[in-house]
């Protein structure tokens, strides 16, 4: 991989090193595998304050319902679709979507479909923390993913 570029101070250019990587299909696709018990992860790359993490969900596969600790984050899919429930809703997040997440931001990351996803995350400060919190939704469904206040999807460019 590149080095890493200068400590991002926004969440527009965590999102902005987000796309870099993402566009950099030969510096992480080789890296990815799958396990078919557990979601896959990765530690990619550090910087200062922040973390890279590459992480492949085989259908079925999630993370939980979660927050992140006093780390905040984008995450982006790469291949295939998530599925990210959160305040009680749930949304489809297909290739290229981007999502941010503040502290005490709870949600759960799900592939519910039937092909392989893979997906990018990068939390500032670097993650110390990911507690569980107790599911809130059906078996299956999704709840978890970060800190922040609602994420919203950040336009594609």
């Amino acid at each position: 991989m590149p080095p890493a570029p200068a400590h991002p101070r926004t969440v527009a250019g965590f999102a902005g090193l987000a796309r870099t990587i993402a566009a950099d299909r030969s510096g992480w696709e080789p890296l990815v595998d799958y396990d078919p018990v557990s979601r896959w992860y990765h530690r990619l790359r550090t910087g200062p304050g922040y973390e890279v993490w590459l992480l492949s969900w085989l259908p079925g596969q999630g993370s939980g319902r979660h927050h992140h600790g006093p780390s905040s984050g984008v995450f982006t899919v790469l291949e295939g679709e998530l599925t990210e429930h959160s305040r009680g809703a749930g949304r489809t997040l297909g290739g290229g979507t981007l999502r941010t997440f503040a502290p005490g931001y709870v949600h759960e990351v799900f592939n519910g479909g039937l092909l392989p996803a893979v997906s990018l995350h990068i939390y500032f400060p670097g993650l110390t923390e990911m507690p569980m919190d107790e599911p809130r939704t059906a078996v299956g469904a999704c709840a978890a993913h970060g800190p922040w206040a609602a994420p919203e999807p950040l336009a594609a460019g």
